[in-house]
């Protein structure tokens, strides 16, 4: 894998076109007491009048939202995935969803990408309720240019919109002007003898993977799947029935994951082929200080 290293992670990136796109709408920012971490204190900074920071209570964060977007506003609510997929997943499913308001969530630190934190605040879940969730949409950009593509998905697609961003900067990999749209996906790398499907900080350790494959002689399709719900399965299943097996990777459990949902459409359709899926079995990941209490 040879890519440019990134200067910023994609939680940056996001809130970065938030600030340039807040000139000239009216949408409004909020914010559970981390604007520094999820660097929405750069909108807050340009446009402080349409930026609220309710303090460390994403459930009250989420229902003002709500209340806000009620009326017709489209609303940003920013904070760690972990909380705002948890502790307010009820206020997200019962008075964002099913009312289908226009509340876009900016959710940093997905998967174990805050492993010193510890479980407290690994977002290993979050997947699994977010496309379940009725109206819901959800984008997993893995680099710069396409978490700004995710911002601008979400602003310029009315409902619900939840998008998993990255703690830390990792690979540059698209081009700018790059296209994206909601239910597609890229093939990052071609290959033909299999097929290898990632999103988020995954895409990077399964290209290094399929260089690995390629010194042994195999060699592996990459596809970024970049929307996860809408999903292209059809992209996927046209990728995987070409190359003949199939190995869905991601930072989440797997039960219930984007894996857990492919294998189940694969075997609806009466697809028969090599599949298999890789995520946490059930767990998540200690601090290392842990280990030595």
């Amino acid at each position: 894998m040879n890519l440019p290293k990134a200067t910023h992670p994609t939680r940056r990136e996001f809130s970065e076109r938030m600030a340039q796109r807040g000139q000239g709408s009216d949408f409004a920012v909020f914010e559970s007491d981390i604007g520094y971490s999820t660097y929405s204190y750069l909108f807050g900074d340009k446009f402080p009048e349409r930026y609220f920071n309710l303090g460390i209570a994403e459930v009250s964060t989420m229902a003002a939202a709500a209340g806000m977007a009620s009326s017709g506003r489209p609303v940003f609510v920013c904070g760690y995935g972990v909380f705002l997929t948890m502790r307010a997943l009820e206020i997200v499913r019962s008075f964002v969803c099913y009312p289908n308001l226009d509340v876009k969530i900016l959710s940093s630190h997905g998967g174990v990408t805050a492993a010193i934190d510890g479980v407290t605040h690994q977002a290993t879940e979050d997947i699994a309720f977010m496309t379940t969730l009725p109206n819901m949409k959800v984008l997993c950009p893995c680099d710069g240019v396409s978490a700004q593509a995710a911002f601008d998905l979400a602003l310029d697609h009315p409902g619900p919109v939840f998008t998993r961003l990255m703690r830390d900067p990792l690979y540059s990999l698209y081009p700018e002007g790059a296209e994206f749209r909601l239910g597609g996906s890229h093939t990052v790398r071609e290959g033909g003898d299999i097929t290898l499907a990632a999103y988020g900080d995954m895409v990077f350790e399964t290209l290094e993977a399929a260089d690995r494959l390629e010194a042994e002689g195999i060699t592996a399709k990459v596809m970024d799947l970049y929307s996860l719900k809408p999903l292209d399965f059809e992209g996927i299943e046209a990728a995987a029935m070409a190359t003949g097996a199939l190995l869905v990777i991601e930072n989440h459990q797997e039960r219930n994951g984007i894996g857990a949902f492919v294998g189940d459409a694969l075997a609806r359709k009466g697809l028969c082929l090599p599949f298999d899926h890789i995520g946490l079995k059930d767990t998540g990941l200690r601090p290392l200080c842990f280990e030595h209490c």
